[in-house]
């Protein structure tokens, strides 16, 4: 493997990523974010933290309570990162399970329903953030909880009824790339914890759905929602691209291929991903990712179709380095540059710290909030996680192998 780009600028990208989220992103939410009177976490915050609402997303909840036990799980033992996870996981247990053992969406700071979904989001996030709470605390029963919510999740995404469609399936059958890919994260997530042959089934199930429904070569692109057979709609929805949420499932699909051994062939079937929707989604006007777009290039219906949000920026981010590191390929870093450096000449807050989540498509601010019932801290801690993670394990790799060439120079001098 070549860099890219200078050793420097190497150095510069990691310590961009530690930094941002040791020094910036954590220190936004935390203390703030915490709710020390009735649990959990406050998430809707204005441009300096000030708190806009005390409502509280579940999923978020989840979310957030996953980052803090991953941390502590493999960047350092802080007894605040632990406490403050179980702190979310509390929360979760007291207040956001239904009698059915479903989760709700959205509460009141006290933990009263105020939304149930038809979505199982709630639920995954979930999953995740008791797996890794159950690593972190070495308390095997959140693993074990984990797993059940797994099963019962599988159970009311398969099962014909048990969740109200949101179109009539007698007149107009479809399904969403969203299960699909959220399914393979969580799994993926749940065996860093859990040995279970589940996980891998559920991983391998999604991969092939992905690509036998979703992808589709005659657009170049991966579609948000199709038939159940992967049938191509030809309306509004059936024509949608979102190109975060597609790099976001090639990212996926690249980890998979790495823990496997760099797999050639799940490699290919994720860079594909990347590459189209890079393709179909990069502005060349204005630069950075457009939200969504229409296979056969038509008019779109939704009103932010050109915004730029936070999230497809740091799943690109992810996305782009990853590949560079498995494939070797040049232009993978030369993604990861163009993406970077966008995305951090136009979402960092520098008076009050944290991301702008929302941007119009010349990169002005939309709105000053740095959270919602969507927007919390974690596509853009995780990135920052995950690719510090990934560039650190990249610059090791490079050091053994100059010490090894250096070796085999001397030996060849001594010969």
């Amino acid at each position: 493997m070549h860099w890219a780009s200078s050793e420097k600028e190497i150095q510069h990208w990691l310590e961009t990523y530690r930094d941002g989220l040791l020094e910036d992103i954590l220190p936004f939410w935390i203390p703030r974010a915490i709710d020390h009177e009735c649990g959990g976490y406050f998430t809707c915050l204005d441009q300096d933290g000030t708190i806009l609402q005390t409502d509280k997303p579940v999923w978020v909840q989840g979310r957030f309570a996953w980052l803090l036990a991953t941390l502590f799980n493999t960047v350092e033992r802080r007894p605040e990162w632990l406490a403050l996870a179980k702190h979310g996981i509390d929360f979760l247990n007291q207040h956001c399970f239904d009698t059915d053992g479903r989760m709700f969406f959205w509460v009141t700071r006290e933990g009263r329903p105020l939304r149930k979904r038809r979505y199982l989001f709630s639920e995954s996030f979930a999953v995740i953030a008791l797996a890794a709470y159950g690593t972190a605390s070495g308390d095997t029963q959140y693993k074990q909880q984990a797993l059940q919510l797994f099963r019962l999740l599988l159970r009311y995404h398969t099962t014909p009824g048990l969740l109200t469609p949101k179109v009539n399936p007698d007149v107009r059958p479809s399904k969403g790339l969203a299960m699909a890919m959220i399914l393979m994260s969580t799994a993926q997530e749940l065996r860093k914890a859990v040995d279970d042959p589940i996980c891998n089934e559920i991983i391998d199930q999604s991969i092939v759905e992905i690509e036998r429904d979703f992808l589709k070569p005659e657009f170049r692109c991966v579609l948000e929602s199709v038939g159940p057979r992967g049938e191509f709609l030809d309306n509004f929805d059936g024509r949608l691209v979102n190109p975060g949420h597609a790099i976001e499932a090639g990212w996926f699909i690249l980890e998979e291929a790495r823990l496997r051994g760099h797999d050639p062939a799940l490699i290919k079937l994720a860079t594909t991903i990347i590459d189209w929707s890079l393709e179909i989604g990069w502005d060349r006007e204005y630069g950075g990712i457009f939200y969504y777009r229409d296979a056969r290039g038509l008019s779109l219906t939704e009103y932010w179709q050109d915004m730029k949000f936070w999230w497809p920026h740091n799943e690109a981010i992810i996305a782009t380095l990853l590949a560079f590191e498995l494939t070797g390929d040049l232009k993978y870093a030369r993604w990861h540059k163009m993406v970077h450096d966008w995305a951090y000449a136009h979402f960092p807050d520098p008076l009050h710290g944290e991301w702008f989540g929302y941007l119009h498509r010349d990169g002005a601010v939309a709105t000053r909030l740095k959270g919602n019932m969507w927007k919390g801290p974690f596509h853009l801690p995780r990135m920052q996680w995950y690719c510090w993670q990934r560039l650190e394990d990249m610059k090791k790799a490079e050091q053994r192998k100059a010490a090894g060439d250096a070796t085999l120079l001397k030996d060849v001098d001594h010969e």
